[in-house]
C-alpha cells in the first residue's frame, strides 16, 4: 500500500489481510477501522471500530448503515485520523461504504464517487444490488444526508482538500482507462478484464477455444488459472470503531464519544427463505421413514 492508493487524504480502502497488518496500520497511521463482513470484530485494541456485519450478497441491506459509517469516518477524519474500511477482498462490501461516505461528504454522484475509489483500488467492484442501493441512495436520501452531515459537523476543515483530491482523483481514472489499467466492468464476454475488476463469465464459445487451445500435438494440457484477486495493496484504508446496531427509527449512537476501547457490532440482516408447506413436509417425513424401513428389511 501507499499514499497515491488512499481515496481521500486520511481514507483508506482495503482487504481483510490489509487490517491484520500491524506494521501496515503504524505505518499509515490508522486510528479507526470499519470492518464490514460476516464475521466484523476488533482486532487491534489500541485502534478505534465500527464492525458491521454484513454478507457480500445483493440482497444484503447495507444502506441502512450508511449514516452510522458517516458519522464514524467523518468523525474521524476531523480530529487527524486516518481511516481504513475494509472487508475481506476489498472489492464490494467496503468500497460500497466507502462510495456512500464520499458522496455525503463532497457533491458527487454515485458513479462519479465509484471512479475516484477505483482511481485508487482498480478492483473496486460493488455487486449489482449494492451499486443499486448507491442508486437508490442518491435519489431519494443524499440531499437529506448531505444536510445531516453538516448540522451535525459543521467545519469545513475538510471541503477544501476533499474537492480537489476528488477533482485529481477523476482526472486519474481517465488517465487510467485511456491506459487500459483500469475498467468499467464492460469487458466483452470471453474476454479476460485486464484489472480483474470485471466478474463476467465467458461465453460457451470462448470456453470450447479455451479447451482447444489447451489439446495440441495430442497431449492433453490443464488449463491456467487466471487469478482474479485484488492486488496486495489496499487502496484506501478504511477504518472502523464498532459495529452498527440494527436499524431502528429514530435511533442514534454517538459514534464521537466513542472511546478506544468501545465497540459497535452490526448484525447481518437475514434473507427471507421460502417456507415449507405442512403437506410437503408430511410428505418427506414419510418418504424418509420408507427409506429407513428398506435399509433396514434390506
Amino acid at each position: 500500500m501507499s499514499e497515491k492508493e488512499s481515496v481521500l487524504p486520511g481514507l483508506y480502502v482495503g482487504n481483510y489481510r490489509d487490517s491484520k497488518d500491524s506494521a501496515q496500520l503504524a505505518k499509515y497511521k490508522i486510528s479507526h477501522i470499519v470492518a464490514i463482513h460476516d464475521t466484523a470484530r476488533r482486532l487491534h485494541s489500541d485502534k478505534h471500530y465500527l464492525c458491521v456485519m454484513a454478507s457480500d450478497s445483493p440482497d444484503q441491506n447495507l444502506s441502512q448503515y450508511f449514516s452510522l459509517c458517516n458519522d464514524f469516518i467523518h468523525a474521524a477524519r476531523l480530529r487527524d485520523g486516518n481511516v481504513l474500511i475494509h472487508c475481506l477482498a476489498g472489492m464490494s462490501r467496503s468500497v460500497t461504504v466507502a462510495v456512500a461516505y464520499i458522496m455525503s461528504a463532497t457533491n458527487l454522484s454515485w458513479k462519479e464517487a465509484l471512479k475516484v475509489v477505483r482511481a485508487g483500488r482498480a478492483v473496486a467492484n460493488p455487486n449489482l444490488g449494492f451499486q443499486k442501493q448507491l442508486q437508490e441512495f442518491e435519489t431519494l436520501r443524499i440531499i437529506e444526508e448531505r444536510r445531516r452531515l453538516k448540522e451535525r459537523y459543521p467545519s469545513l476543515a475538510l471541503v477544501k482538500q476533499d474537492e480537489d483530491q476528488c477533482a485529481l482523483m477523476l482526472d486519474n481514472y481517465e488517465q487510467l482507462l485511456l491506459s487500459r489499467n483500469i475498467c468499467e466492468g464492460r469487458c466483452s464476454m470471453g474476454e479476460e478484464c485486464p484489472t480483474g475488476v470485471c466478474r463476467t463469465a465467458p461465453t460457451r464459445r470462448s470456453r470450447r477455444r479455451s479447451s482447444r487451445s489447451q489439446t495440441t500435438d495430442g497431449v492433453s494440457r490443464s488449463p491456467s488459472t487466471s487469478s482474479l484477486r485484488p492486488r496486495s495493496g489496499p487502496a484506501g484504508l478504511r477504518s472502523y470503531t464498532g459495529s452498527a446496531p440494527p436499524s431502528r427509527s429514530g435511533s442514534r449512537v454517538d459514534i464521537s464519544q466513542a472511546g478506544t476501547s468501545e465497540s459497535l457490532t452490526a448484525p447481518v440482516t437475514p434473507l427471507n427463505s421460502p417456507p415449507v408447506s405442512p403437506k410437503r413436509l408430511g410428505a418427506l417425513q414419510i418418504s424418509s421413514q420408507v427409506t429407513l424401513k428398506e435399509v433396514a428389511g434390506s
